[in-house]
């Protein structure tokens, strides 16, 4: 199906001498760079998971000193010990 692309100078002149550099017409390159874009794609977001989606935010926030993630067990235990008096004690 034909299709009209519009290209700048510099883009043109890369892919008349990719054309050249691989003995292929113009199309074929244009259709050989679509078709490894989609692969390339199509195999990122096959390898994508959970994970992947957030990792960009994983350990991007700044607690100011806090460590929250510190004595976390012993925070929790003295909370439940807590909860329990003030029931005991209600």
């Amino acid at each position: 199906m034909p299709m009209s692309v519009r290209l700048d100078a510099r883009t043109e002149r890369l892919l008349n001498r990719l054309a050249r550099a691989k003995g292929q017409t113009k199309s074929e390159v244009v259709r050989d760079a679509i078709e490894r874009l989609a692969r390339e794609e199509a195999s990122d977001k096959a390898a994508s998971g959970p994970y992947e989606a957030i990792a960009h935010l994983i350990g991007c926030a700044d607690s100011g000193g806090a460590g929250l993630s510190e004595r976390t067990g012993e925070k929790f235990r003295t909370l439940l010990r807590e909860r329990r008096r003030a029931r005991r004690a209600g």
